[in-house]
């Protein structure tokens, strides 16, 4: 099966209306599948080491991490059936993992997906400036939309890891959804790791979404997303230079020029989990960028944001 056999047409009018937050406060009101839900979940059981899993149709069974680094190199069906995501429960506790293909179908059997981790990246430049990037028309889910600078998937498997233990994310470090970040950053935009020190990002909270991308493959879409998304805001000027693979544009832009973007009638489209971010959450962490970054004011580590 080819990324071309897989892909559709994509029509997704995922698009926001109003020019304020009330304003695309009033469209999520009325489309959301679910309702938003803030809720509180209890701690992991704590592990004395990063936990890694090797992942079968019958068991998973612990193992030491292979000393590889991952390579880039491949088409988006490559990356489908080779990216080993990591599986969660509703309280982001590791159950294990499982490739990016089994992951994202939804199925009969699994009608949204298997829970996985991911993160969502928002760069700001010294202007304040948020880097938008629209997702590339080759990408199996979610081709074409606008969304944050960079969203994808720490993985299992890798070294340096990528897997954040219960004590890694209650201190907030999350190293491993930082080297993530990093390594994609790279991979899609051509941002050099000396540009983005791990220390310069921020773990603000976790959101918890599901969408079918009914957009792309009708109301029985066979893919989607199922994700426990840890977001990072980081601030840093960067050289640019996009893979065509997995990017068709990037734009800068500051919060009134957004929410102008997102007005239906400017024909855009937008991610589910980005929709739901710059609901719900967006205007008050970008209101004072630094203060997001350098205190705690905006960081919430014990809740898991619901909207599923």
């Amino acid at each position: 099966m080819s990324a071309q056999s897989i892909h559709r047409v994509f029509s997704f009018a995922s698009t926001a209306k109003g020019t304020s937050t009330s304003a695309l406060r009033s469209l999520a009101n009325c489309n959301w599948r679910y309702p938003f839900v803030r809720q509180v979940m209890p701690h992991c059981a704590a592990a004395s080491q990063q936990p890694v899993f090797s992942h079968s149709s019958s068991a998973v069974i612990a193992q030491a991490p292979p000393a590889s680094a991952w390579n880039g190199k491949g088409t988006q069906e490559d990356f489908m059936y080779k990216d080993e995501c990591i599986l969660v429960d509703e309280k982001d506790c590791i159950i294990g993992h499982a490739s990016k293909y089994d992951t994202h179908r939804f199925t009969a059997q699994q009608p949204k997906g298997r829970l996985h981790r991911a993160f969502s990246v928002f760069l700001f430049n010294s202007q304040n400036q948020l880097l938008l990037q629209q997702r590339a028309s080759t990408k199996i889910t979610f081709p074409k939309v606008w969304t944050n600078t960079c969203c994808s998937h720490p993985l299992h498997g890798y070294n340096p890891g990528e897997v954040d233990d219960p004590s890694a994310v209650a201190s907030g470090a999350v190293m491993g959804a930082k080297r993530a970040a990093v390594r994609k950053l790279g991979h899609e935009l051509g941002i050099p790791a000396e540009q983005l020190p791990i220390d310069g990002f921020k773990f603000l909270t976790r959101l918890h979404y599901c969408a079918s991308d009914d957009g792309t493959y009708g109301p029985q879409a066979e893919w989607g997303e199922h994700e426990i998304d840890y977001i990072l805001f980081v601030k840093a000027d960067v050289h640019l230079t996009p893979n065509p693979e997995e990017v068709d544009a990037v734009k800068y832009v500051t919060f009134p020029e957004l929410t102008s973007m997102m007005q239906s009638s400017s024909g855009l489209l937008w991610s589910p989990w980005f929709r739901i971010l710059a609901t719900h959450f967006l205007d008050g962490w970008w209101q004072n960028v630094d203060k997001t970054i350098r205190t705690d004011e905006h960081v919430d580590l014990h809740t898991i944001h619901k909207i599923c």
